[in-house]
């Protein structure tokens, strides 16, 4: 007598809105959500499209990133380096400088949000249609 055999089917690996709907991140404690509002805070977001193109050191990246204070730019680099997204390469020269460029983390991350202030350049006037 022959019996079926049964594969089992590989497993769905989860989408990131259905982990997201059951996943860490809605969790208080959940460790993603410093990183998160690293990348997705405004010049977070800003710091990443700005390196994505190329290194620079930091007083190129202060007049990049128009409105920015000094000390939210040192923050923000700290926190994007904490979080594996920004090299920051100190140079033995004299006067001794700093670059920042963005690791290939870094870059992955920068995609991501250019396309989410892409999508929201490109939808403004559909936002807030007072801005035209």
């Amino acid at each position: 007598m022959k019996t079926a055999s049964v594969s089992a089917a590989p497993a769905a690996v989860p989408s990131l809105s259905q982990r997201l709907r059951h996943g860490n991140l809605l969790a208080a404690d959940c460790p993603s959500r410093e990183v998160l509002k690293h990348v997705t805070s405004r010049w977070g977001v800003l710091v990443l499209i700005v390196l994505e193109s190329r290194t620079h050191r930091f007083s190129e990246l202060r007049r990049a990133i128009g409105g920015v204070s000094e000390r939210m730019l040192a923050q923000t680099l700290q926190w994007l380096e904490g979080d594996g997204l920004v090299l920051r390469t100190a140079l033995d020269v004299v006067p001794p400088h700093v670059e920042y460029s963005l690791t290939p983390l870094g870059r992955e991350a920068a995609e991501k949000v250019r396309l989410l202030a892409d999508w929201i350049e490109l939808n403004l006037p559909r936002i807030r249609p007072e801005a035209q």
